[in-house]
């Protein structure tokens, strides 16, 4: 009963980043299921955002959903959101799903501006690290907490983007495999999930977009949001599994 009770996520806090598309909204979905409140976040598709918090207050009406315009890439911006949730919320969140990301597809490295990978570093890792100190202190307070980071098959140097892309989410898969180590004692698990080739999604909006892609998957399809957001959800509800990076890529190595 006690082991049930660590992994009964009722009544918890998420913040989702990215929240207003794709996977962020598949797991924002996902989590309201299971009656956890939400801080999602979004960047400039406002009309997404504003679809999903309806349909969800219309069909959760008992949960507190708050949303927050952040561009990760600044420190600043990830500051006012934590004021913004202290204040309606009353609470910093249990669990953290940092999935909003950046890449833009640049294939080689002669022709990727150094300005395009340090703004791909700080949206994708740096944003990772700054969101982990500001949840960490409750979840440590509390001795228990869920963080799990978005990360890709590029950090396992595969993928359809160039080496700034990769070296960002590979940085995500260290940077969780050191927490996990230092958290572990504090019940706080952290784990990733790397997707490759997921559909309606900022990378690839459909199959006919990358029609070469889709055909270089074993499993002969795209991935789909739900099925990244199935893995987020398994890994906030098992809190023994922690330190792992998790490929969902339909076969792909």
């Amino acid at each position: 009963m006690a082991n049930a009770q660590l992994n009964d996520i009722k009544g918890r806090l998420a913040l989702i980043t990215g929240a207003s598309g794709g996977i962020g909204s598949a797991c924002a979905r996902q989590l309201a299921e299971r009656g956890v409140h939400l801080a999602l976040t979004y960047s400039t598709n406002r009309d997404g955002i504003t679809k999903l918090v309806s349909e969800l207050k219309e069909k959760h009406g008992d949960l507190r959903i708050t949303v927050h315009q952040v561009d990760v890439g600044s420190q600043e911006q990830i500051e006012r959101m934590f004021t913004e949730i202290d204040a309606q919320h009353g609470e910093r969140p249990d669990i953290l799903v940092s999935n909003a990301g950046y890449g833009k597809r640049i294939t080689q490295i002669w022709d990727i501006p150094i300005e395009e990978f340090d703004y791909t570093i700080n949206v994708n890792l740096r944003a990772s690290f700054i969101l982990v100190k500001g949840v960490v202190e409750r979840m440590k307070a509390q001795r228990w907490g869920r963080i799990v980071f978005m990360s890709s098959i590029a950090g396992y140097g595969g993928g359809i983007n160039g080496c700034h892309y990769a070296a960002s989410k590979a940085g995500m898969t260290g940077m969780m495999r050191n927490l996990a180590t230092r958290l572990a004692e504090y019940n706080i698990s952290v784990n990733d999930v790397a997707p490759a080739l997921i559909g309606d999604t900022g990378m690839i909006p459909n199959a006919a977009a990358y029609p070469e892609a889709a055909a270089s998957i074993p499993l002969g399809r795209l991935g789909t949001p739900e099925e990244v957001a199935n893995v987020v959800t398994m890994l906030v509800t098992t809190g023994y599994m922690t330190g792992q990076s998790l490929l969902l890529a339909g076969g792909l190595k």
